[in-house]
């Protein structure tokens, strides 16, 4: 069975002209959840903060709100894939990264690319995937 999931603990953002994005935050296949890209914008105040540490730590924040709406958590994220838009801000992508994972038994796997994002202010987006709790 596949089902797409939906929370309103991480944001789903709407083009300017009001549209809905033609994607899920997530969809579950059986015992996996695959998210769609998570930035950085806070879903309660909808604002992106201009610090990069604290995009970083809000994307992962939101990656967890939809690995858990679809009933996981996050020691149980296997996969992310990173993206940044300046390689200037890896290293302290990792030390907020291995910050955020470090009561987790293990670091997901993990691929990280460079590259130009499509929203302006964001400076990292990361997608996931987890398996689901038990």
């Amino acid at each position: 069975m596949i089902e797409g999931i939906h929370t309103d603990k991480a944001p789903f953002v709407r083009f300017p002209d009001g549209t809905e994005p033609p994607l899920s935050q997530a969809i579950r296949v059986g015992d996996l959840v695959f998210t769609s890209g998570q930035g950085p914008l806070d879903p309660v105040t909808h604002e992106i903060p201009d610090d990069f540490s604290a995009q970083v730590r809000q994307v992962l924040h939101n990656l967890v709100a939809v690995v858990a709406a679809a009933g996981s958590r996050k020691e149980l994220i296997v996969k992310c894939t990173c993206y940044l838009r300046d390689g200037g801000d890896f290293a302290t992508f990792n030390r907020v990264y291995r910050e955020f994972f470090a009561d987790c038994p293990r670091f997901p796997a993990r691929t990280t690319v460079v590259t130009q994002l499509v929203r302006e202010g964001v400076r990292v987006e990361i997608d996931g995937v987890a398996a689901v709790g038990r």
